[in-house]
């Protein structure tokens, strides 16, 4: 099974670091989403290693659309065996929005355009990431950073192998002349202080980037 190959809840200890969470009134949020068996597959190993190496609650907020029928009816066993709640988030795609057509891109714009509407308002807070990411640390490090006043933070990208020049697309044309000489991030991991990018407009600032763009 999938918890007896994970080989992470045999043994007592896990069980009491479980109900030691549960006690904690800290939450620290998390949203992420798959599509397919493989990344939905992913998707477990990621919660499972978020979950032990974070010292709090944890929520997860799983974006329903492309989830399959079968990792919907395993989830609330995985949440009560491994230890966290979650919950499933959906929202129709404007009618006034261009749409992608192809699924990985449509994924991409829900991860990115839509944090101001996906959460009810008392979820003071986000992290979001890929589900093929593995967590090594504590996650409240990464909850409790100083945003400085910023809306969200993101991870920038590494600018250190020539090999890879020729996909930098962040260099020319369009992105180029937008970023100026700031540096391109990329959105496997981020944190989003979702009341101040609601306050911001932040989320209607990127739709009308995507709406330029597409």
């Amino acid at each position: 099974s999938f918890f007896s190959w994970t080989g992470l809840f045999g043994g007592g200890a896990d069980d009491k670091a479980v109900d030691a969470k549960a006690g904690s009134n800290e939450t620290v949020h998390v949203f992420s989403l798959a599509s397919g068996h493989l990344y939905e597959r992913f998707l477990k190993i990621m919660m499972t290693s978020v979950v032990r190496n974070t010292e709090a609650r944890v929520k997860f907020w799983l974006l329903r659309n492309f989830l399959s029928p079968q990792f919907k009816q395993f989830i609330p066993t995985m949440a009560k065996k491994v230890g966290f709640d979650y919950e499933l988030v959906t929202y129709k795609w404007p009618s006034w929005l261009h749409q992608q057509t192809e699924k990985q891109r449509i994924i991409w714009g829900y991860k990115i355009l839509l944090l101001d509407v996906l959460f009810p308002l008392s979820v003071p807070k986000i992290i979001y990431i890929d589900s093929d990411q593995v967590v090594r640390a504590d996650l409240r490090e990464l909850w409790n950073m100083d945003l400085k006043g910023r809306p969200y933070a993101y991870t920038p990208f590494c600018d250190n192998k020539p090999e890879i020049e020729g996909f930098r697309f962040w260099k020319h044309g369009f992105w180029q002349n937008h970023l100026g000489p700031r540096p391109y991030h990329i959105s496997a991991l981020y944190v989003v202080d979702l009341q101040r990018f609601r306050a911001l407009g932040a989320g209607d600032q990127l739709r009308v980037i995507y709406s330029q763009l597409s």
